[in-house]
């Protein structure tokens, strides 16, 4: 949901204040009893990337920073991932969000997830933006204009796009629950659990295109990780024009260096595809028929199931039956070890449906199915053995941070988006993967790695691979709530 919009949960009011955990509105920095280690090399000295603003090295600096961010970032009701390059509010950042916010302002991280759950649409998903009605039409591109989600039936009445995120909504309920488990709490997660459940039905009965127990995303943006190397081969099937972009005016490549961001010809085809679901009133049944981007993504497929291992514990809380999730939650697991475990890499790969063939490109997606704690031991191990390789140096003690794309491939960039920087949000998901699965030396390693990064350049979007410089927007919501959790352990 949007500022200007009436601050209510999905089915109760909120008209408290928020405060932080203890009542006030800056919580204690000195609560925190994280190890900090200083970056290894100078984020200033980025080839070709901006100079590391730098950010400070002790816990309670590091803690105030992150709350600073978090609180110049809200918005009425929600939080916006940057006042600069992005200003609505988008739906898996929401859940990260969340996740920090439950550790300072509980009331604002169930704030948080319920503006964004009352646009969800009447057939369940939940749009991956949520628009600002206050902002100025043509603020934001691709903005309500190009989505015109008004004119579909069971929209909600604030403008969305019609695509979704990986539903990393449970989990981040469930943690912030778990970060303050008081009588509110509950009370939100009550009324937050039949949302929740109505999303994993959308994903698991519209977006199974395969019939297999997996979901297909159809949009690259559905990822989460927009221009990744994963997306080349399906998308070079996608008929486009770089020179179509001279119709519009790109916002992100105003507030960031155009090198950084996805090229023309990426967002000509973004534009392509976005196009192709809306002119069929984003209709999930016919996508097989003539969607031009279908593919099974590991990342958000094991967030899909690990949303259910989260749901069955939810279910309990709230005395709902956890049986149906935690078989759902199996299905997932098998159906991923059958069509994405790619046993030549050890890793799981995305499936392009319209060539039924996993694509070769080796990116940090691959690793994200550690997040599952019922994944085999053998592929669990395999996926370790993959994140200590030269390809994205997982180590007790990193000397450069976990990219997104391997290294040592021909293709590796360290400056473009998410074709090699490093973003918080892909470390915490694999750092927990590593607790889940018994390697907390691998864990701690990768926690330190991920607070050095803020420690030497700040709440930076995304960070250089090398050199930890801080690229993207310089005040970033996620990162300032995931380093807030990463503090906490």
């Amino acid at each position: 949901m949007t500022a200007g919009a009436n601050p209510t949960r999905v089915d109760g009011a909120v008209t408290a204040e928020p405060t932080g955990v203890d009542g006030s509105v800056t919580a204690d920095p000195t609560r925190v009893g994280a190890e900090v280690h200083p970056i290894r090399a100078d984020p200033t000295r980025a080839a070709g990337g901006p100079a590391g603003s730098g950010g400070p090295t002790d816990p309670a600096g590091l803690r105030r920073l992150a709350v600073d961010t978090l609180d110049a970032n809200w918005e009425h009701d929600h939080t916006v991932p940057s006042r600069t390059l992005y200003p609505h509010q988008w739906s898996w950042d929401s859940a990260f969000i969340a996740i920090g916010l439950a550790q300072i302002r509980p009331e604002r991280a169930w704030q948080e997830l319920a503006s964004l759950f009352r646009a969800q649409w009447a057939d369940g998903r939940v749009p991956h933006i949520v628009f600002n009605p206050a902002m100025r039409v043509g603020a934001y591109f691709p903005g309500p204009e190009l989505w015109r989600s008004a004119s579909v039936e069971g929209a909600p009445a604030v403008d969305t796009s019609g695509l979704v995120q990986p539903p990393v909504h449970a989990l981040a309920a469930l943690l912030a629950y778990r970060r303050a488990p008081d009588p509110a709490g509950l009370a939100a997660l009550r009324r937050l659990y039949p949302a929740l459940v109505a999303q994993q039905h959308y994903l698991a009965t519209r977006r199974d295109v395969a019939g297999d127990g997996l979901v297909c995303i159809v949009h690259p943006w559905e990822s989460g990780l927009d221009n990744s190397p994963a997306w080349d081969e399906p998308m070079a099937a996608v008929p486009a024009e770089a020179s179509v972009m001279r119709a519009y005016r790109r916002h992100d490549t105003v507030h960031a260096d155009a090198a950084h961001r996805p090229t023309d010809l990426d967002y000509a085809r973004y534009l392509a595809i976005v196009a192709a679901y809306r002119d069929h009133g984003y209709a999930d049944r016919p996508l097989a028929d003539h969607h031009p981007f279908l593919v099974e993504c590991p990342l958000f497929n094991a967030a899909f199931g690990s949303a259910e291992h989260a749901l069955a514990e939810i279910a309990v809380l709230v005395g709902a039956d956890p049986g149906p999730h935690r078989a759902r939650a199996a299905q997932i697991t098998e159906a991923l070890l059958r069509r994405l475990h790619d046993p030549g890499t050890g890793t799981f790969q995305p499936r392009d449906l319209r060539t039924d063939r996993l694509v070769s490109a080796r990116t940090v997606l691959g690793l994200a199915p550690l997040i599952l704690p019922d994944l085999p031991a053998r592929q669990a191990d395999a996926i370790v053995v993959e994140a200590r390789s030269a390809r994205f140096g997982v180590a007790r003690r990193m000397d450069r941070p976990l990219p997104t794309h391997d290294r040592t491939a021909p293709d590796f960039e360290p400056l473009r988006y998410w074709r090699g920087p490093s973003w918080l949000n892909i470390g915490w998901l694999v750092h927990r993967g590593l607790l889940t699965h018994g390697h907390p030396e691998l864990a701690a390693g990768l926690r330190r790695s991920m607070i050095d990064l803020v420690g030497g350049a700040g709440c930076h979007e995304y960070f250089h691979p090398d050199t930890g410089a801080g690229l993207g927007s310089p005040a970033f919501s996620w990162t300032a709530a995931l380093l807030l959790d990463l503090l906490a352990d």
